[in-house]
C-alpha cells in the first residue's frame, strides 16, 4: 500500500493554503494578489500530482459567459 509520505502531505497543505489566500484576495477586490495565489495553486496542483480539480473553476465560466456578452 502506498503512504503519502511527508512531501505529499506538506503539498497538500500548501495547495489548500493556496487556495485559501487566493478566495481571500478575491473577497477583499484584490486582484493581482488572487491570481498570485490562483497561479500558486495551479503550479503546486501540477507539481503534486494529485490533479484535485481547480477550485476558480466556477469563476472562469462565469468569466466567459460574461465576456461573451461584450
Amino acid at each position: 500500500m502506498n503512504r503519502p509520505n511527508d512531501t505529499d502531505a506538506a503539498l497538500a497543505v500548501d495547495l489548500d493554503d493556496a487556495e485559501y489566500k487566493a478566495i481571500d484576495a478575491l473577497a477583499c477586490c484584490k486582484f493581482a494578489s488572487f491570481g498570485y495565489w490562483a497561479g500558486v495553486w495551479v503550479h503546486l496542483n501540477r507539481i503534486s500530482g494529485q490533479k484535485r480539480r481547480n477550485p476558480f473553476i466556477s469563476l472562469v465560466h462565469r468569466a466567459r459567459r460574461l465576456r461573451s456578452t461584450y
